[in-house]
């Protein structure tokens, strides 16, 4: 018994030319892919390359920001005073609510995003590594904040040439000013980014880095604030390690000539400001560390 072979359907074997070529482009690697991905989140974390909605708040925020040292200037300028109303080293301690806002909503868009939607796969399917994500979004963040908290610090600085103000001395407290809002942007996107990086819910997030920067700093001045009224300068001391941004304040005070915010100016003496130091510089470090760790546990 013979089997005839099955007739085909030619139209379902042919092979069309769709257009399909090989790429025989430059291969631009590992630094141009971390390049891109910086560049790409920095620009989202001001809402630049989205949607219109996506720019009100950081804009918001960032006008906020530099709208005081406006006044300021326009104040010290018509009064010609002798000096700015407010050092350089104390305007973000000031503004730390507007600051921690602006984390709460840039850094879950920096990474809690990606979770979600699952592109990390994505991006790692690219000749790109977890430590070239980790330090793109880090730098990104980072950069960011410190766009936000220099900008009103250059415009109080330009204010103070225009009044005619001491030179050598408006140098010298811009200088320090930009030293603690450096230490500040590292800081805080480090904490940021871990926070958000804990869930791909952009809400959870939100509100996750609010509790942690806003919210500890008014748990932390209120007890100070007791202390300080049971005549306890110490405590005072010791209980602004517990706060970011008390953290920062500590540092400057103790190194940077910064006037201390703490209740009965109980700021620190420089070796205690070497522990404040020390406590930051750890947070940064532990933060980048519990991000390449977080990353590590994301599968392809």
């Amino acid at each position: 018994m013979t089997t005839e072979p099955m007739p085909t359907d030619r139209a379902s074997t042919q092979i069309h030319n769709i257009g399909y070529r090989h790429y025989d482009g430059p291969r631009l690697g590992r630094a141009y892919a971390r390049r891109s991905l910086f560049s790409q989140s920095l620009r989202g974390a001001y809402g630049l390359g989205r949607s219109a909605k996506s720019k009100v708040l950081p804009m918001l925020l960032f006008i906020v920001m530099c709208v005081p040292a406006l006044i300021m200037v326009a104040v010290a300028v018509a009064t010609k005073a002798n000096d700015l109303p407010v050092d350089y080293t104390r305007y973000a301690v000031i503004l730390q609510a507007v600051i921690g806002l602006y984390v709460a909503s840039a850094a879950p868009n920096a990474v809690s995003l990606d979770l979600r939607f699952k592109t990390i796969p994505l991006y790692f399917s690219r000749p790109i590594e977890r430590v070239d994500y980790v330090v793109a979004k880090f730098a990104a963040m980072t950069s960011a904040l410190f766009i936000l908290t220099a900008a009103p610090l250059i415009v109080l600085y330009v204010g103070s040439l225009l009044a005619k103000l001491d030179f050598a001395e408006q140098t010298k407290g811009f200088a320090q000013g930009l030293v603690s809002v450096a230490l500040l942007s590292l800081l805080f996107a480090g904490i940021g980014l871990v926070v958000s990086a804990v869930t791909p819910r952009r809400g959870f997030g939100i509100a996750a880095v609010i509790a942690v920067l806003t919210i500890s700093y008014g748990a932390v001045s209120t007890v100070q604030a007791i202390a300080d009224a049971q005549d306890n300068g110490g405590a005072v001391t010791w209980l602004g390690l517990f706060s970011p941004i008390t953290l920062i304040d500590g540092v400057q005070t103790a190194f940077l000539g910064a006037s201390s915010s703490f209740p009965g100016m109980h700021g620190p003496s420089a070796g205690q400001g070497l522990v404040y130091l020390l406590v930051v510089l750890g947070l940064i470090a532990g933060s980048y560390g519990l991000l390449m760790r977080r990353y590590r546990k994301v599968g392809l």
